[in-house]
């Protein structure tokens, strides 16, 4: 017996990481409630709406939480991890780069870019141009 041909979508982080691959940073919204959401779901986390479309993410964000990551001198660098409130309303945690990690502010704001340096393409932000 032959199989149907696999015609299923990809599940929410799956169509979110191909839409990075393919350069374009993507929130899902709820079609029932309004809201934009991070990270991707089945189900809507503040309705519990089923209905979810994907919105092309505006890039802009501002710094809602920032800390220096210090490491070994063998391990590299210090490095930054932040909160990011997107335009769209969802937080997420990523990186500020382009400047000193201690620089990064609270209340910054950012423009997201997709890193594709490491294995698999991901978001990370710089500082906006209002804000250099």
């Amino acid at each position: 017996m032959r199989m149907p041909a696999d015609t299923a979508k990809p599940g929410p982080e799956q169509a979110y990481f191909d839409a990075l691959a393919d350069g374009r940073f993507m929130l899902q919204h709820c079609d029932d409630c309004g809201r934009s959401i991070f990270y991707p779901r089945a189900l809507c986390p503040h309705c519990g709406g089923s209905e979810l479309s994907e919105c092309e993410a505006s890039g802009r964000g501002t710094v809602h939480a920032t800390s220096v990551v210090r490491r070994r001198p063998e391990q590299g660098p210090p490095y930054n991890v932040a909160l990011i409130d997107l335009e769209e309303g969802p937080r997420m945690m990523s990186r500020v780069e382009t400047i000193a990690p201690e620089a990064v502010r609270i209340g910054m704001a950012v423009t997201a870019v997709i890193d594709r340096s490491g294995d698999d393409p991901m978001v990370v932000f710089h500082p906006a141009e209002s804000s250099s």
